[in-house]
């Protein structure tokens, strides 16, 4: 449960619910952005003349591959019967069939909150807390190797196949686990469970980015979040019964591989990266991709971005690491360690671990339940960033979330080191830990392993994100060493307080280095911090 929730990953799905027909067209017009054109059974095609003549210039090179910014455009928009937009309806069961791969690392994290000390008791290292910790944490040792291998595996196969591979390891992880007879067996088991997460913490959130459209990029990223809760509250409802059934813990380990079978099996069925295809030469491949997900309008426009980003960039599949040295990748490679540096600094798996103690203070006794409880908040939060995700974007969500993290450490801080009564005092406790863990969820949490594929070029996205989780599980398994001696030797409410201290630290950081990416294809992204084509733009 501890390192589940910290990821983007902790990192925890819904499309936006406001009122496209006035609101979205607005966006159209100032932002020069054009909806994408599907074709399905239960929508009705309008056609809207929407004006590019308008004043405000946005950052993009629209004009340097061959769009007339004086033309009137007529664009087909999908509406349902109601006016909703349903311009992500196309990528939303790949990217669901992808967050597949969320639900098992939120799932693996979570299945032992419960059953340890009754796999303690059968394996024989019952009371030896040394192995009780490893057994939990021997999984973080192998992300770590499943990220770094993930940086080169995703180049060279693709978004794709790549997932269907890493599914070996996670069903055979949960099957050694379940069938353990032996502590040694259990580590083999977590170790390649480990390995399997490593992996799809890097590579889900790239093949989201990829394949979803503009306008719906943060949203539909959003379900890496929501994947990873349900994972968690699934594990944590089934660990319920391991407290009257001393074996059911082979029976949740059982349970572990089948969602790993669904997952093998429904990436047979969803789409290659567009821009992988394109990147590997296998263009009509990629046409056909973008004309089912995005709108036969969009095909040309798009290949032609791609084309441009890899005649610049480089568009080989075997990137160097050595490239993360250089301008612009080192910058968005220090961004993106740097950003889950602060996450875990800001004390979520610290959080985590006291709630469970915060929740019996006010009589939750089962820490099942309790964190249970956690979870369902996570839940709610991560529902949240869903909606705002591409309403407020990704900038001002982190700075609001680690805003709201402070504010709540505080909180903590303040019931703990004033004088008052024991009731108002745990009372705040637990608001202070339940506004915590909403507002992680509703920010730090998602948008962290969202913007880092979106900052990151075509070229060097799998090593900047391989790099980036690799940073983010040195420092999960560093907090969890350290966190409780810590707090033995400063008590909590200091440890608290340089909590809150680092959120401000990095609502901070996201206000000054952050570039907010809401409603912008990758390619404008790249081509805009990518010196070369600053360079070519001035030229001309």
């Amino acid at each position: 449960m501890l390192q589940a929730l910290a990821i983007h990953p902790l990192q925890c799905f819904s499309t936006p619910n406001f009122d496209r027909k006035h609101h979205y067209f607005h966006h159209l017009r100032r932002n020069k952005q054009y909806p994408f054109s599907h074709s399905t059974s239960f929508s009705v095609s309008r056609e809207v003349k929407v004006s590019a003549s308008s004043k405000q210039k946005p950052l993009d090179v629209k004009s340097e591959i061959g769009d007339d910014e004086d033309e009137l455009l007529q664009e087909k928009v999908i509406v349902a019967d109601d006016g909703g937009d349903l311009g992500w309806l196309p990528a939303f069961p790949h990217v669901l069939t992808a967050s597949m791969a969320n639900f098992l690392f939120g799932y693996h994290i979570g299945v032992m909150n419960g059953p340890i000390v009754s796999i303690a008791k059968e394996l024989g290292f019952e009371g030896n807390s040394f192995l009780e910790g490893l057994v939990v944490s021997i999984v973080i040792g192998g992300a770590f190797i499943g990220s770094v291998a993930c940086g080169s595996l995703v180049d060279k196969l693709g978004c794709r196949r790549t997932i269907q591979i890493d599914t070996v390891p996670l069903i055979l992880g949960a099957i050694v686990s379940a069938q353990a007879q032996s502590i040694e067996e259990m580590l083999l088991g977590r170790f390649l469970v480990g390995l399997g997460i490593g992996v799809n913490t890097v590579l889900v959130p790239i093949y989201i980015s990829e394949i979803a459209p503009t306008n719906y990029r943060g949203s539909l990223g959003t379900l890496c979040q929501i994947g990873t809760c349900i994972g968690i509250i699934a594990s944590l409802y089934l660990a319920i019964s391991s407290e009257n059934d001393p074996h059911w813990w082979r029976t949740m380990l059982y349970i572990a591989s089948v969602p790993g079978f669904i997952l093998a099996l429904g990436m047979q069925f969803s789409v290659e990266s567009p821009r992988w295809l394109c990147k590997a030469g296998r263009l009509d491949e990629a046409k056909k991709v973008i004309n089912n997900l995005w709108g036969s309008s969009e095909v040309d426009k798009a290949i032609k971005e791609f084309e441009s980003v890899l005649k610049n960039d480089g568009g080989d599949l075997n990137s160097s690491w050595l490239e993360l040295l250089e301008e612009p990748h080192s910058r968005v490679a220090t961004i993106g360690g740097a950003l889950f540096v602060l996450q875990q600094l800001a004390g979520i798996n610290g959080v985590l671990y006291f709630s469970s103690l915060t929740f019996k203070d006010v009589g939750i006794s089962s820490s099942a339940l309790a964190s249970l409880y956690v979870g369902l908040t996570n839940f709610a939060g991560a529902l949240c960033a869903l909606y705002l995700m591409d309403k407020q974007g990704r900038q001002r969500l982190l700075i609001g979330s680690y805003a709201g993290m402070a504010l709540s450490m505080f909180l903590i801080v303040y019931a703990i080191s004033f004088p008052m009564d024991g009731e108002i005092s745990n009372n705040l406790s637990i608001l202070g830990t339940i506004l915590y863990i909403f507002t992680f969820a509703v920010g730090a949490g998602p948008v962290t392993g969202l913007i880092i594929p979106e900052l990151s070029s075509s070229r060097t996205r799998g090593k900047i994100m391989a790099f980036s989780f690799s940073v983010h599980w040195v420092f999960n398994f560093l907090v969890g060493l350290f966190f409780l001696e810590l707090v033995q030797k400063f008590g909590v409410a200091p440890v608290y307080g340089s909590f809150g201290a680092v959120s401000l630290l990095a609502a901070a950081f996201a206000y000054f280095f952050i570039v907010e990416t809401k409603g912008r294809s990758l390619e404008e992204i790249e081509m805009s911090l990518n010196p070369k084509f600053q360079g070519k733009r001035n030229s001309e």
